[in-house]
């Protein structure tokens, strides 16, 4: 629609340009005729050739003769001059208002010029009024893409939680009877996918009220007061409507802890943004029927008179689904889709710790697969295939280019991170492991199925760092520790990620004890060189028993890599031998 506006201006520039092209060919029509003088006129007369002769405002007249040609000449407006004319058969033409076909291109110019004028003034007082609004879009008139809670799977808490807003916004009366207040905000948390934008659509579905959905960064501009003023046009317009769900996604971008940061013109915009938002939630009685709603995925972060009661008063965890949420999920991604005996919970089972998102990822990636292969349905070997894409990516077609040194050392460290995961872990299920190269940069990879828990103890998480270093740990002990490779990076980063967790978040240190080290504020960086050193500590003695059960097994690292190096991928069903 604003692209419609912008264009309206369009209009009366190409209506000024017709008129112009316009007045031009009549002017050149008009010069293109002959000027002779008063004497030749003269003659003429005496002669009886001129058959007619045109006047109008202008200072010469136009002579037509019996032989059809034209002229011009002066005229010196005397007062016989007609009648000499009339008195001699010539016709006179006495045109003083000119005629349309020349008033009208050069009125329409001037109309046009004046439109262009108008339009940009209108246009630049309107500037700052653009900055401030905001295009909103109201979902629940668009049947196509409304939702309820029944096209929402899993979060059934969520939902359970949610039903109140639900039921207050149908019938708000029933609530007053009672004296009570319905909370004026919810907060939405939990890690990105999990669905909390569909769950506020399902809340303004179900209600069947408007639903405006905004991100927190709409509100953050250069100049101090757009924000804010975004805040109340967005406020003005729900309210309009009587009823109404306001969505604002990331809302960590307006909503952190003030005070915390030094100065900038950002943070004052974003200071007013927050007051602004504050103050409209106050403003707003229970009669009115308006419900925020916010997702974010830091909690922690957002300033503390956004949590308080009389504002983002209700806080929903939308977590990432359990087995049985991951395989309605599943079922209902499935529904309009053609597949052939999916065992849908064995998958649930398998895509521990993915996100509603991911799961529509997965379902949607083995319908393209099924579509390439031209399939008549989804089966299995498509379930399959999305899976290790969704999480690796594509595996590469063209592999000449690897020497047999690489693919060699490949399936070394490849079998040291199944061999030690399989050895430690054996609840957590290897699925998969190749040494074929993906598109997400991987030499190779080894899928494993974590056990589905809410929480990991400490035994847990340092076999877990074993397993990640099984990779460098069967490098080493193959091929010496002067050619390992730099194929353990990534295994590195995430080790490097869990120990410093370990010792500076989940109090599982020496340095640190139960102290938080992102609680203590300015005190943070003298502490840093000590969790370093024991972060390194704990990683080189985790290092050395991952070495020392790697030669105890050394034969079933060489049987695992040798037979790895042959068929280049291996399933569960053929690594199953390996440790029985």
């Amino acid at each position: 629609m604003n692209k419609i506006k912008k264009n309206y201006i369009l209009i009366p520039i190409f209506t000024a340009i017709l008129s112009l092209i316009f007045m031009i060919i009549i002017a050149s029509n008009t010069t293109t005729s002959i000027n002779k003088s008063y004497s030749n006129f003269t003659e003429d007369l005496n002669s009886h050739n001129i058959s007619t002769v045109i006047m109008d405002t202008s200072p010469n007249m136009t002579v037509i003769l019996n032989n059809g040609e034209k002229y011009s000449t002066d005229n010196p407006k005397t007062d016989n001059l007609k009648e000499t004319l009339l008195l001699n058969n010539i016709k006179v033409k006495d045109e003083t208002v000119a005629p349309l076909i020349k008033t009208l291109p050069s009125g329409i110019f001037v109309v046009s010029l004046l439109t262009i004028m108008f339009m940009l003034i209108a246009k630049a007082r309107g500037g700052s009024g653009s900055m401030t609004s905001m295009d909103m879009e109201d979902f629940s008139k668009n049947k196509k893409v409304a939702l309820d809670f029944n096209s929402v799977a899993g979060n059934d808490e969520a939902k359970e939680s949610l039903m109140d807003i639900v039921d207050f916004l149908k019938s708000p009366e029933k609530y007053q009877k009672y004296g009570a207040r319905m909370p004026k905000g919810v907060i939405l948390y939990g890690s990105p996918g999990t669905g909390k934008t569909l769950l506020a659509k399902a809340v303004a579905g179900e209600a069947g009220v408007p639903f405006y959905a905004l991100s927190g960064s709409d509100f953050v501009q250069v100049y101090v007061g757009v924000g804010a003023a975004r805040i109340r046009n967005l406020f003005k317009k729900a309210k309009s409507h009587g009823k109404a769900v306001i969505f604002i996604d990331e809302i960590d971008a307006i909503g952190k802890k003030r005070g915390n940061s030094k100065g900038g013109g950002n943070n004052d915009e974003r200071d007013q943004t927050l007051n602004a938002l504050l103050t409209e939630m106050s403003g707003f009685g229970q009669e009115e029927g308006i419900v925020v709603i916010a997702a974010t995925n830091r909690l922690d972060m957002l300033d503390d008179a956004l949590l308080r009661p009389g504002r983002f008063d209700r806080h929903i965890e939308v977590s990432l689904p359990d087995v049985n949420a991951r395989e309605k999920i599943l079922s209902l991604h499935l529904k309009n889709k053609p597949h052939d005996n999916l065992d849908i919970k064995d998958i649930a089972k398998k895509t521990v710790y993915f996100s509603g998102a991911k799961l529509e990822s997965l379902v949607n990636e083995s319908a393209i697969l099924a579509a390439k292969d031209d399939s008549d349905t989804i089966t299995n070997k498509h379930i399959e295939a999305a899976y290790s894409i969704t999480l690796a990516g594509y595996d590469k077609k063209e592999t000449s280019y690897l020497s047999k040194e690489d693919k060699l050392l490949t399936s070394y460290h490849e079998a040291g991170h199944g061999l030690v995961s399989m050895l430690l872990l054996p609840k957590d299920k290897v699925s998969k492991i190749t040494i074929i190269p993906t598109t997400k940069g991987a030499g190779g990879y080894t899928l494993t199925i974590p056990e589905d828990k809410n929480y990991h103890k400490m035994n847990y998480l340092k076999n877990k760092i074993k397993v990640l270093l099984g990779g460098r740990a069967a490098e080493e002990i193959i091929f010496g520790k002067e050619n390992i490779s730099t194929g353990a990076e990534n295994d590195i980063s995430q080790t490097t990620d869990i120990a410093l967790k370990m010792i500076s978040e989940y109090g599982m240190g020496d340095t640190l004890g139960l102290i938080k080290l992102s609680s203590v504020g300015s005190l943070y960086g003298s502490y840093g060189n000590p969790v370093i050193e024991e972060c390194k500590k704990l990683l080189d003695n985790l290092y050395e028993e991952t070495l020392e059960l790697l030669r105890e097994n050394k034969n079933k690292l060489d049987s695992l890599a040798l037979e790895l190096l042959e068929k280049e991928t291996l399933y569960d069903t053929e690594l199953e031998k390996f440790v029985s």
